[in-house]
C-alpha cells in the first residue's frame, strides 16, 4: 500500500523521504488505540479498546497478544523509567506496568471519588503524568462499564506518581481526548471532541495552554478546527508539528494551527505515535489497524524521560 503527504496552501517541506510509504503491519483488533512505542525493546504495544485486549508488535513482524483482558484499555505511554503507563477505562484509572509484569493503580480517584474513565495521557520530563477524564467507558458496555459519573465535569488532570497528588488542571474542555505537549514542554494540546455528543454545540478542536511553572495551565485557546471528522488522538515532532487524527487520516498542522498537509490513511484514525530507533517512523492505529510510515522528521526525543540510549 503506497501513500504520500498530500498538501493544503503548500508542500509540507521535509517531512517526506523516497520511502515514505504507508504500510498496514497487522489488523488483529475491534477498535485499536493507543500505540506507544517501547525503546529497550524496539517494539510497538497498542490497545484494542473494545476488544478489552492490548497487542505487540515486534520488528520482526510478529504480532502477539500482550494482555487479555485488559480493564479496556485506552492511551499509553511510558514514564522515565520506561515502565507502560495506562488508561483503563474498566478500573477508571491509570494503571503502570513493572518490569516483571506486574499491573498496579496509580490514580483511580480525585478528592475521594472514581474517576470517570481515563482516555489518554502524556508523561511530561519532570514525571508527572497528564490525562484527559471523558465519559466514554461508562456511557456503555462496549468500552468498559456503563455507570453514574461520580465528578461533576470531564477534565483534564496532572497527576504526580512521587507525591501521589492529583490536580485538576483544566476544566473547560467539554470531551478532552488526546494529549500532547510541545517539544520544550511550554504549551500543552488537548483534543475536544464533544461534537460527537453535543452536534449542536459541541466543538471538534485542538485547545494550546500555556503551561506556567511546570504544574499549572493558562491561557486556552482554539489552535486548530479539525474537519473533516473528529480530532482524536494526536502527536508531535520536534519542530513542534503535530499530527493529528480525522476523518481522512493525519492531518499535520504547524505550531501555529496552520495546516500542512495531510497523510491519507484508509481506516478511521484514531491515534499515532513516532518510534523506531531513529524516532522517524510514525505509528497508526486506524480502526482494526496497526500502520507505518516512515517520515523525513522525529518524533519527541524518549531521551528526556529514560535518558540516553
Amino acid at each position: 500500500m503506497s501513500a504520500s503527504l498530500s498538501s493544503t496552501g503548500g508542500t509540507p517541506a521535509g517531512l517526506t523521504r523516497h520511502d515514505s510509504v504507508l504500510t498496514c503491519l497487522a489488523s488483529p483488533a475491534v477498535w485499536a488505540e493507543g500505540p506507544v512505542w517501547l525503546p529497550a525493546e524496539d517494539a510497538v504495544v497498542f490497545s484494542d479498546v473494545k476488544g478489552n485486549r492490548m497487542f505487540r508488535w515486534s520488528r520482526d513482524g510478529s504480532v502477539t497478544l500482550f494482555r487479555d483482558p485488559s480493564n479496556f484499555a485506552n492511551g499509553n505511554a511510558i514514564d522515565r523509567q520506561g515502565r507502560l503507563v495506562s488508561c483503563e477505562h474498566g478500573r477508571r484509572g491509570i494503571s503502570r506496568t513493572e518490569p516483571d509484569g506486574r499491573v498496579h493503580m496509580l490514580v483511580d480517584r480525585f478528592d475521594g471519588r472514581r474517576l470517570n474513565s481515563p482516555n489518554d495521557l502524556t508523561v511530561k520530563s519532570d514525571g508527572s503524568i497528564w490525562f484527559t477524564d471523558p465519559p466514554y467507558g461508562i456511557t456503555g458496555d462496549a468500552e468498559g462499564f456503563k455507570s453514574e459519573s461520580q465528578v461533576i465535569g470531564c477534565w483534564v488532570y496532572r497527576f504526580d506518581p512521587a507525591t501521589g497528588d492529583v490536580d485538576v488542571v483544566a476544566t473547560d474542555v467539554q470531551r478532552p481526548n488526546g494529549i500532547a505537549f510541545s517539544p520544550d514542554e511550554s504549551r500543552l494540546y488537548v483534543a475536544d471532541m464533544s461534537v460527537v455528543d453535543f452536534p449542536t454545540k459541541g466543538h471538534r478542536h485542538l485547545v494550546a495552554y500555556d503551561v506556567i511553572d511546570g504544574c499549572r495551565l493558562k491561557d486556552p485557546r482554539v489552535l486548530a478546527i479539525i474537519e473533516p471528522g473528529i480530532p482524536d488522538g494526536f502527536t508531535v515532532d520536534i519542530a513542534g508539528n503535530i499530527y493529528c487524527s480525522f476523518e481522512r487520516g493525519i492531518m499535520i498542522l504547524a505550531p501555529d494551527g496552520h495546516r500542512l498537509g495531510v497523510i491519507p490513511v484508509p481506516e478511521r484514525v484514531s491515534n499515532c505515535t513516532f518510534g523506531g530507533p531513529d524516532q522517524d517512523e510514525l505509528f497508526i492505529t486506524a480502526t482494526t489497524s496497526l500502520y507505518h510510515i516512515r517520515l523525513a522528521t522525529r518524533g519527541v526525543q524518549y531521551d528526556h524521560l529514560l535518558g540516553a540510549r
